[in-house]
């Protein structure tokens, strides 16, 4: 089975001067945003971990320097194969790139990436595509309360308690995350392909089960498949092309 991460990082704001309260524009632009946390989990491990920049040495000198944090993560994605995050691929893997890219760091080994919210934009219609309104659909549960913004403030001034809330509540999404990509990865038609067992038996390109079975064929204007459906992860799959014979289209 490939190294399969999920991932979910969390950022400070851009702080800056404006006139007035609504639909300003900045006048003075103070300071760039920076990483204050992420958590992570290994598919097949127990527990989620989160990782905020209090963890790290640097943090008493320079409490805004992400440096060290940004270094453990891009350990983190040089290991992984799969990354699956919600809404990865527009903001956590260009927001990590950015930091990587600050500090002078290069790229990671290359990975893919797994976004849900892709799936969810592209097999269904919720009324809501978000993480928390996910769950809350299909019954999976619900995000940690954060008390709005001031959690975000807490962090940045130092606050003990309100680190411990966003690590918690960091932790907490990455746990949805994977609830969101059991439900939703039978119905993906890209999942990157996670088989890795002998060519002589078939498994699951989805999850790697070996507990699948065949279903039928489908059948395309040059040859056709054997479909198979795993008992694991409800996922459908097809096996090499059967040639067609004397095959005319009028």
């Amino acid at each position: 089975m490939d190294k399969i991460l999920f991932l979910d990082i969390e950022n400070s704001p851009n702080l800056g001067y404006i006139w007035g309260k609504y639909e300003q524009d900045v006048i003075s632009f103070k300071q760039e945003w920076y990483m204050l946390s992420f958590a992570y989990k290994w598919l097949g491990d127990r527990r989620v971990k989160s990782v905020g920049l209090p963890d790290f040495k640097l943090y008493k000198k320079e409490k805004t320097n992400d440096r060290e944090l940004v270094g453990a993560l891009w350990k983190l994605l040089d290991e992984a194969e799969i990354v699956i995050m919600h809404n990865g691929d527009a903001f956590d893997v260009r927001k990590s790139n950015a930091r990587f890219l600050f500090h002078g760091f290069t790229p990671p080994a290359p990975y893919r990436t797994v976004d849900t919210l892709k799936w969810a934009r592209k097999y269904f219609f919720l009324n809501s595509n978000k993480l928390d309104d996910i769950v809350k659909y299909l019954g999976l549960g619900e995000k940690v309360k954060t008390g709005g913004f001031d959690l975000w403030l807490g962090c940045m001034s130092g606050d003990k308690k309100a680190w411990k809330q966003m690590l918690k509540y960091n932790a907490k999404d990455v746990d949805l995350l994977e609830s969101v990509y059991n439900k939703l990865r039978s119905w993906s038609d890209n999942h990157p392909n996670v088989n890795i067992v002998d060519e002589k038996k078939n498994a699951c390109p989805i999850c790697g089960s070996t507990k699948i079975q065949k279903s039928g064929f489908r059948m395309t204007r040059v040859g056709k498949y054997q479909r198979f459906l795993c008992n694991s992860c409800g996922g459908w799959s097809h096996g090499k092309t059967i040639k067609i014979k004397d095959f005319y289209i009028r």
